[in-house]
């Protein structure tokens, strides 16, 4: 069953150079990223099926976007090309695979509702995992528009705010009034321990997911609780790791929907080491491991 990812698709520069800011990183590296573009190809890479739904310009950027995404078995028919250039990320490496973003926003922002064809999507699963969307319309309003009607045909709705600070500055206030609208839509929600520092109320959604790097990831179900351990890896760079932990949850639960706490935990196990996984290698969509090395690894655990 498929599974519709809504946001950005974006060029990553990467420095080269490891343990250096932006500020002194010389050399960069092209590759495709944007957080919900990052979750379809982790979908498809462990054998499910994922369509992109967001903006891209009609430049060489955007068609390179557009042929990686292809390459990576991810459905494009509901990708917009427009006149405004592609949007791009120049992203640095510091100690243990973190990381330093700066953004330079482009087509992503321009998706209007007119640009959707939202008759023609029947997904399974929709996954809102921008990390674009919440700032400006009239993305935003599209957005929202989206993960309202799909929620009313019945249509689980899958949320991941993917914060980060320097898209947001001085706006927190505005950053969590436009969560609170998504989480109160979200039938699973997966933050990152800072995402749910910076959130001043509890989800309601069915499952909610918090995770916390090695030390694995936190989840409730409303009504039970746990740590769920992850495996231990040297991180090279962490770029996409939620991504890949996002989609390796929404591909178990489009093949088969959680139906107790158990399946849930088990669900989560898995997507921590496919998330673990991820760190070892430089970017996202190009660390993505297939499930056949995710087996490989449970063995080793």
């Amino acid at each position: 069953m498929e599974v519709l990812c809504v946001g950005e698709v974006l060029i990553d520069f990467f420095a080269s150079e490891v343990n250096q800011n932006l500020i002194d990183a010389e050399h960069f590296e092209k590759q495709a990223g944007g957080a919900p573009a990052n979750v379809a190809a982790a979908i498809v890479a462990l054998g499910g099926a994922a369509s992109f739904c967001g903006k891209v310009g009609d430049d060489a950027f955007g068609h390179f976007l557009e042929r990686t995404l292809l390459e990576k078995g991810v459905s494009t028919r509901y990708l917009v090309k427009g006149a405004v250039p592609t949007t791009m990320a120049f992203v640095s490496r510091v100690t243990g695979g973190e990381r330093d973003f700066s953004f330079v926003r482009g087509a992503d922002a321009t998706l209007a509702v007119d640009d959707v064809p939202l008759n023609q999507m029947k997904p399974a699963i929709a996954h809102f995992g921008s990390a674009t969307a919440l700032l400006t319309s009239p993305f935003f309003d599209t957005y929202m528009t989206m993960m309202r009607e799909l929620k009313t045909r019945g249509v689980w709705i899958s949320f991941d705010p993917n914060y980060r600070a320097a898209l947001w500055q001085q706006q927190l206030h505005t950053y969590q009034e436009r969560v609170a609208a998504c989480l109160k839509l979200a039938d699973f929600v997966k933050m990152s321990e800072e995402e749910w520092t910076l959130t001043p109320f509890t989800p309601q959604a069915q499952y909610v997911v918090v995770t916390k790097g090695q030390a694995g990831a936190w989840i409730s179900d409303g009504t039970e609780e746990r740590v769920v351990n992850s495996i231990s890896v040297k991180s090279v760079d962490a770029t996409g790791a939620g991504d890949a932990f996002v989609g390796a949850m929404l591909k178990q639960m489009a093949d088969t929907p959680i139906k107790d706490f158990k399946q849930f935990a088990r669900y989560v196990e898995y997507s921590n080491i496919v998330g673990a996984i991820c760190c070892t290698k430089v970017g996202a969509m190009t660390a993505l491991p297939t499930d056949a090395q995710v087996q490989m690894y449970r063995k080793k655990a």
